[in-house]
């Protein structure tokens, strides 16, 4: 066994027994918990959230900070209604949204690794401006014309090979990422210029580009994200990707704290840590806003254990606690 994978199995070990204290902690308080029909309710769920959570896993990687895929996917939701209404088709509806992500990705990018502009100024205008073209779509009211009869409610509703067509599309996308990002040399450039900008140039690696690309795949896989989202309630509205943000960022930090760093498997499982608490909070009737509330506390947990400079911090503090008394001995 080598000297990485007994820390990535006690790392491992210590999220199941979380997982599993969770699930025992929901269903004593609610013996549906762990039925079937809740299980499948709360993949369905967490098939959403995983994939804004997986875009934003590119950009964390690269150091920077992603605050428009929220208003990218409320134009992605409006989009694919339009489209819908319009009798275009779901596989038509479903690239033109996904599309409409992937532009605003490549904006966002665009003006953060070229134009040198703040990532969160940059990101924040990029939501701004998404939320308000989504406005033009139906002047802000909801779209469910002709979604009963275009088939994009099977998207929700739907299996393949058994298993529910969201978790099924979730985990092709966790696939098809982890093979970029962790089996091929154009995901390892994702990591070089995350660590070391600098040495990362000198080493060959277009950084600019990767940046734009962490960005274009983020915009692309929250309106992924929104589409099942949409399917799931039959109805497209401006206010649809609101529930992205602050699931999608807890699930990115808290899986970097459990496992060491930002990684697509680390995102799934914390993905699924968050949404079998999330579940159990509405199972339990729970208001939404101490869920939210809980949510804020996890990440705010998450970063204050993933990131360096506060990691430093605190060895910082140790050891200034600790020279005084061996002062006081010398």
């Amino acid at each position: 066994m080598t000297s990485k994978a007994h820390p990535l199995l006690m790392r491992t070990a210590a999220f199941l027994a979380l997982l599993a204290l969770v699930a025992l902690v929901f269903a004593s308080l609610s013996p549906s918990y762990l039925s079937p029909e809740n299980i499948h309710a709360l993949l369905r769920h967490m098939a959403v959230q995983g994939l804004a959570a997986l875009g934003l896993t590119f950009v964390i990687v690269v150091r920077q900070f992603d605050l428009s895929f929220p208003g990218i996917a409320s134009l992605g939701a409006m989009t694919l209604g339009w489209l819908i209404a319009g009798r275009y088709g779901v596989a038509v509806g479903v690239l033109g949204a996904v599309g409409v992500g992937l532009l605003c990705g490549l904006i966002n990018g665009f003006a953060v690794a070229y134009l040198r502009l703040p990532d969160i100024v940059a990101t924040i205008a990029t939501g701004g401006a998404a939320v308000g073209l989504s406005y033009f779509y139906s002047n802000g009211t909801s779209i469910s014309k002709n979604f009963f009869m275009s088939g994009i409610l099977d998207l929700n509703d739907a299996k393949y090979f058994g298993i529910d067509a969201p978790v099924a599309i979730l985990g092709l996308a966790a696939i098809v990422a982890a093979v970029v990002l962790h089996g091929s040399r154009f995901g390892n450039a994702f990591y070089a210029t995350g660590e070391n900008r600098v040495s990362a140039v000198f080493s060959g690696v277009r950084v600019k580009l990767y940046v734009l690309a962490a960005f274009a795949v983020s915009g692309a896989l929250s309106c992924l994200a929104i589409t099942l989202l949409v399917a799931s309630s039959g109805a497209a509205n401006v206010t649809a990707g609101n529930q992205l943000l602050m699931p999608a960022y807890a699930a990115v930090y808290l899986g970097a704290a459990l496992f060491g760093t930002a990684s697509v498997p680390a995102t799934v499982a914390s993905t699924l840590l968050m949404s079998a608490m999330l579940n159990g909070f509405t199972l339990l009737a729970v208001p939404y806003f101490y869920s939210d509330a809980i949510v804020s506390i996890v990440l705010i947990s998450a970063i204050a254990l993933f990131d360096p400079k506060i990691a430093e911090a605190f060895r910082r503090f140790r050891e200034a606690g600790r020279s005084p008394s061996r002062e006081a001995r010398s």
